[in-house]
């Protein structure tokens, strides 16, 4: 009988294939509400007996309704829970690989059929994904005196929580507390670069691996702002017993509202091209510096990294219906101004797609602006700061029967959990799997693996240059990315201050 004993209490899991157990839905904090609301997250509570941990456990408060992933109800509380698929333990210490799901900051859950950890648990590791707080529950800035109580990055916070509990449990379902990587994409990937700057996470992890991760973090100024806009539309003062009063439902409402306001309004700035109301806030305590900037510094020169991005990021973003529609040369120009980009950089990125639409401009520009140019800075300054870096870029097409299939945002994550088969990822990937992707999913699983037991994924680490990087395709004879804007457009962005 799989039974494995927490700190809390028995848990039973479920084989989810041969010589892999899921143990999902058990919680490592207590649920946030109530008297718990908009604090750090507390011990889980203790149950007795044998619990059941064949089912995930509720997800955070979101109006988002994903392909294949539960819904949030009003009145679901018990949502900071893990899930762990492992070996059948045979004595030994596998290498644990924690997943923080991306969504920015504001919708997504560990259920996603694309998070299955039965395949990298195949692979020899120990896997954990988990749920934590999103939206204005988890990064919601509480202005007023007694904001001491109520601190920020309460989402950030939660992981930590989680990586406690990993490290005081996981050597019961088979892993090594001492050799545990955490990886994440998106917002989860720029979750990744946080922790490895918190002094509150220091030690509790040994790797990171961060697929497109999403630059923005916000001042105190831009979070007080946005509280203040969500407040007022949910209709309550934007105090610590105002917004308390209100219900998590109705901050999702509200916070749905602001973000359909900035849609509709061109001249809102940067927030109307996809609008994105929370991100970590650097409040100079949980989060004492922007994760690059950290970084740079020499932070987390003692964590192995691995990066990853796509190679045609937005393309996704446009294709759900999330970004603003750029087709005119006045609009991109607009965007490049509300964005605060250096002159030029749009007529650099013309020259290189010179018979692209705008709209194919506007997304290759936005993309390098919140994944790609971003991904390769953190590369750099890792392996310049003295930690071992390694990058990687998909850029697997293909052409389906009803056009091309693009290297786009999320596109990568199937491919790395060994995910290709379920009909519900068909979209993300352009239908039915080839050969050539299981393949390419192998690979990909391999190098995760790899470089969770060992710090190498198998190929030579970043040298102070991204020149060099592991090109994950299933183009017989890869040359090299997508013609793009050379990086020097960049040179004089700066990515901490671009959002302030």
């Amino acid at each position: 009988m799989d039974v494995f004993k927490t700190t809390s209490g028995s848990v039973r899991g479920v084989r989810a294939a041969a010589g892999v157990v899921a143990v999902l839905g058990i919680p490592y904090a207590a649920p946030p509400f109530g008297a718990n609301r908009f604090r750090e997250p507390f011990p889980a509570r203790p149950w007795t007996g044998v619990r059941d941990g064949t089912g995930f456990g509720p997800i955070a408060p979101q109006s988002a309704q994903l392909p294949g992933a539960p819904v949030w109800s009003p009145g679901d509380e018990n949502i900071l829970t893990l899930n762990v698929w492992t070996p059948v333990p045979d004595g030994g210490r596998l290498p644990v690989l924690v997943w923080l799901h991306g969504g920015a900051y504001t919708f997504g859950s560990s259920a996603q059929p694309d998070f299955d950890g039965t395949v990298l648990a195949g692979a020899g590791l120990v896997l954990v994904t988990l749920n934590y707080r999103l939206g204005f529950e988890g990064f919601g800035h509480i202005p007023g005196a007694e904001t001491a109580a109520y601190p920020d990055n309460r989402g950030l916070l939660d992981q930590v929580s989680a990586l406690h509990w990993i490290r005081e449990n996981i050597a019961e379902f088979g892993g090594d507390p001492d050799n545990v990587t955490i990886a994440g994409q998106s917002s989860g990937a720029a979750s990744v670069a946080c922790l490895m700057v918190m002094n509150r996470a220091r030690g509790l992890f040994h790797r990171a691996i961060a697929h497109s991760a999403a630059s923005p973090c916000y001042t105190l100024d831009i979070a007080t702002a946005t509280t203040r806009e969500v407040a007022a539309a949910a209709g309550c003062p934007a105090t610590p017993e105002g917004l308390a009063s209100a219900t998590p439902q109705a901050l999702v409402m509200a916070s749905d509202r602001v973000v359909e306001d900035y849609r509709r309004n061109p001249s809102s700035g940067s927030r109307h091209y996809d609008p994105s109301l929370y991100a970590p806030v650097l409040d100079g305590d949980v989060l004492p510096t922007d994760p690059l900037t950290g970084v740079r510094t020499g932070a987390a020169r003692d964590v192995d990294l691995l990066v990853c991005h796509t190679t045609e990021e937005y393309w996704l973003l446009d294709a759900v219906g999330s970004s603003a529609k750029i087709i005119t040369d006045e609009q991109l120009a607009r965007f490049a101004s509300d964005f605060g980009l250096p002159d030029g950089l749009v007529t650099g990125y013309r020259a290189a797609m010179p018979h692209a639409p705008v709209l194919d401009v506007y997304l290759a520009i936005f993309g390098d602006l919140l994944f790609g140019e971003y991904s390769n800075r953190l590369a750099e300054a890792h392996s310049r700061a003295g930690g071992r870096t390694y990058l990687s870029r998909f850029d697997r097409r293909r052409t389906a029967g009803d056009g091309l299939v693009r290297a786009w945002h999320c596109a990568d994550i199937p491919f790395a959990f060994g995910n290709l088969d379920d009909e519900r990822l068909a979209f993300l990937i352009g239908g039915a799997p080839t050969s050539a992707d299981h393949g390419l999913a192998h690979q990909m699983v391999r190098a995760w693996a790899d470089f969770a037991a060992t710090g190498n994924p198998g190929w030579p680490s970043v040298d102070n240059s991204t020149t060099h990087a592991k090109l994950w395709t299933t183009d017989t004879h890869p040359t090299s990315d997508r013609p793009t804007a050379p990086r020097a457009l960049w040179a004089t962005v700066d990515f901490p201050l671009l959002y302030a």
